[in-house]
């Protein structure tokens, strides 16, 4: 038995990256001045500043998903939800800047020997309503996220748990039991969205009444416009400096940097590369940049034609030229990828040839396939920095084989769920996690993000086979070999990793410069505070 074990750690450079809006009345909001009362805590985690001070409120600016948008931690899809979700709950564990998951609600973890057992202990923290977190409400919440008749983003994660048989022997102990031994169970606790609510006997009113664990409380919150939450001075990791957090949306990049330039917010999360330019060092605000981070990809749907042939997926991965698309798209801030995702994380296949664009054997492979003349049409949003821009560059690059690419721009309101079931072709792109987790959440059979529609028994079997071995090189192996197969034939042509760019004030303190988004650090406002 270990404490606090990790197995494994992904070891990687350290990244940022996202996905992503301002409501009507935005030019209403009012800053609430600091107090000047300094906190009982500092963090090391802050960045330059001095000392944090207590007070205020800070407005940060997010890209939202209109008037469907929820609080239940468990439909998190977007960064606005994740930062709300964050802001009103917690996980067991999440992952650190160097993706190794690390503990949060659990206190410390520890497996059996044959990794098909572990047991959780729970440190001692209370809900918003003062009643404690207990090895019941895990239960609770991890059998809600994989109810079938849900499609709770977290649930391919959990897979690996036999809720049945999991039990909680006391109020502070959960004890997992697995269908398989898995070394990097962890990593299922700092899943995406497996976020602990408490235990009730009926339906939860989230919107209106969530109660979670963390660091600020529930104020108000009018769907697509704003969410207000207040300090929880009985947070267990320590209040938060500031008196409240406002998230707003705005989903026009243009709408974030004109709030953040006129005062309107403090934080504006996600800024293109030129707007960075225009502003950087020049003092009206800050910007935080870190490199070559988020996924940028075109997700090819392999269970409908025309891209059902392995063929013209291969076409497609030849058509693009990565460099054209990081310069096109991104400004030049990024670097180009090779149809993987995960550049830099433990197991990333880095072995494999470079593929770079080759229009000869691009046509030669569209003939093959009986798709000479293809047509396709191609869904993209601005919803997200370089879409709809590396839409166009590759339109372009997809004429000179041949393909007529028409571009379609969708919503930015509800394009990630539009795209994740419709059309054939659509612009992608992909925050930090664990190359496994990508695996888990996207590309196995029962998987409830799967935009590429990558059904494979074998390959599921391969993700099993991985984590149920405990020796890493053995492990590792079967990683690559799952990936070299996504290499030659999977459904995502991952052309590029941009850098991930936020913007604040110069008064916002406290922001971590190097917190991938999906990771603790990222959207952390209860360590930020106003200078």
């Amino acid at each position: 038995m270990t404490h606090h074990t990790h197995l494994p750690g992904p070891h990687r450079r350290s990244l940022l990256t996202a996905a992503g809006g301002l409501a009507a009345g935005l030019g209403a909001l009012a800053l609430t001045g600091c107090s000047g009362q300094d906190t009982p805590r500092t963090s090391s985690d802050n960045n330059s500043g001095g000392k944090p001070r207590r007070g205020g409120r800070l407005r940060a600016a997010f890209a939202g998903g209109g008037a469907s948008e929820t609080l239940d931690p468990h439909l998190s899809n977007l960064f606005a939800d994740v930062a709300r979700a964050k802001a009103l709950f917690d996980k067991l564990a999440d992952y650190g800047p160097d993706l190794a998951a690390r503990p949060r609600l659990a206190e410390k973890w520890e497996p059996n020997a044959r990794l098909d057992r572990w047991k959780v202990t729970l440190r001692e923290a209370a809900f918003h309503h003062g009643k404690p977190v207990t090895a019941a409400d895990v239960l609770y919440s991890y059998r809600r996220i994989a109810d079938p008749k849900q499609a709770f983003r977290a649930r391919a994660s959990l897979e690996p748990i036999d809720l049945t048989a999991s039990r909680a022997p006391d109020d502070r102990t959960v004890e997992f039991v697995l269908k398989r031994p898995t070394a990097e169970f962890p990593n299922v606790l700092a899943a995406f969205g497996a976020y602990i609510v408490p235990e009730i006997s009926g339906p939860a009113d989230f919107d209106k009444k969530p109660v979670g664990s963390g660091p600020f409380r529930l104020v108000s919150f009018a769907p697509g416009r704003s969410a207000l939450f207040r300090r929880n001075d009985d947070y267990w990791d320590g209040p938060p400096h500031l008196d409240e957090l406002e998230i707003v949306v705005a989903n026009e990049e243009s709408a974030r940097v004109n709030a953040l330039l006129g005062g309107q917010v403090e934080y504006a999360h996600e800024l293109n590369p030129a707007t960075a330019r225009a502003h950087e060092n020049k003092g009206r605000i800050e910007i935080v940049r870190l490199r070559n981070s988020a996924m940028q990809a075109f997700a090819m749907k392999t269970d409908r034609p025309p891209f059902d042939d392995r063929r013209v997926r291969e076409a497609f991965f030849l058509i693009a030229d990565r460099e054209e698309l990081v310069a096109g798209a991104l400004s030049g801030a990024g670097e180009i990828g090779n149809d993987l995702f995960g550049k830099g994380y433990e197991y990333y296949a880095d072995g494999l040839p470079q593929r770079t664009q080759d229009l000869d054997r691009a046509r030669a492979l569209l003939k093959k396939a009986g798709a000479d003349g293809l047509r396709v049409t191609l869904d993209t949003s601005p919803v997200a920095a370089g879409f709809t821009e590396a839409a166009t560059v590759f339109r372009d690059q997809a004429a000179k084989a041949g393909v007529r690419i028409e571009v379609r721009t969708g919503s930015k309101d509800s394009y990630w769920k539009d795209i994740l079931d419709s059309g054939t072709l659509c612009s992608y792109r992909s925050g930090a996690m664990p190359i496994e987790s990508h695996i888990s959440q996207r590309l196995l059979t029962d998987s409830t993000t799967n935009a590429t529609k990558w059904h494979h028994q074998d390959f599921d079997d391969l993700y099993q086979q991985a984590q149920s071995t405990g020796d890493p090189a053995r492990r590792a192996a079967v990683y690559v070999r799952m990936q070299r197969r996504l290499h030659a034939e999977g459904g995502f042509l991952i052309w590029g990793f941009a850098d991930w760019i936020l913007g604040t004030s110069p008064k916002v303190k406290g922001v971590a410069p190097q917190a991938p988004a999906n990771t603790l650090d990222w959207a952390r406002f209860d360590k930020v505070w106003l200078a």
